[in-house]
Order: structure tokens, then sequence, then C-alpha cells
């Protein structure tokens, strides 16, 4: 009733399975997503930033966004004063979205423009982290409205 070689080999094979797709990826970096800052808008207006910094919008957008509705539900707030002192409507349809699109078609995010993927400036970076964004539960577009 000796099994303990079957035993050890059984659990060797297992553990050589179970980290063969760590082994097969060591070293393969996934490809950043590539923003697009050259949106028609951006190039009318001449400047690239954002109401924050990158790196401060990179790490609390969603953060904002949500004490943006917040403020706007809740509060009746609707202006936002930045760390530079500047004000700006608390809107995503008209202040982030007014940029951050890459052409008029593609301005509203919804179950039928996600399949366009990576050309779209909110899904390139949710699609990476695979974060699914649901403004759309609330918001609606300009398209979604006319139906």
């Amino acid at each position: 009733m000796n099994k303990g070689g079957k035993t050890i080999g059984g659990l060797l094979i297992f553990a050589v399975i179970a980290i063969m797709p760590f082994l097969y990826n060591m070293g393969k970096a996934d490809a950043k997503p590539q923003i697009n800052t050259d949106t028609p808008v951006i190039r009318e207006l001449g400047a690239t930033q954002c109401i924050e910094s990158t790196a401060f919008m990179r790490e609390n957008h969603m953060q904002l966004l949500l004490e943006w509705r917040d403020a706007v539900v809740r509060e009746g707030k609707t202006t936002y004063t930045n760390s530079q002192g500047e004000q700006f409507e608390m809107s995503l349809q008209n202040t982030c979205l007014n940029c951050h699109n890459d052409t008029p078609e593609t301005v509203y995010y919804t179950a039928e423009t996600a399949s366009l993927g990576d050309n779209q400036f909110c899904y390139s970076c949710h699609n990476y982290a695979a974060v699914e964004p649901d403004c759309w539960a609330c918001h609606t577009g300009p398209r979604e409205a006319e139906k």
C-alpha cells in the first residue's frame, strides 16, 4: 500500500500544470493603452492640461467623479475649483467628455459603442485594467435621447 511515489509524482505534475501560464507569460508585458490627447476639442483649445494633473487624474478620477455626483445631486453645487484655482462645471458629459472623445460619433460610451474598444478614450484604459465603466447606467448620450 505504498503510494508515496505516485502521490508525489501527481503533485509535481499538478504544480507544473498550475504554474505553466505564469512561466509562459514571464517577461511579456501587456502593452499599455495609447491615450489619444490629440482630439479636435483639445486642438481647438490649444491646451493639454486637464482639470487636474495627469498623475492625479490617473489615480483619482473615479473618486473625483463620485464627489462631483454627490455635490451636484445632493448639495446642488455645480462648480468645481481645481488645485490651481480654476473653475469647471461638474459634468461628466459637458466637461470631461467635451475634450476626452476621439470623434463626435463616439462621445458617448454605451454597450453598442463599447465594441469599438481601444480607440475610445475611456475604454482604452478601462479595458486594459479590466474595469467596467458604469457611467452610462445613469447618463444618456444625445443619440439615446433622440430615440
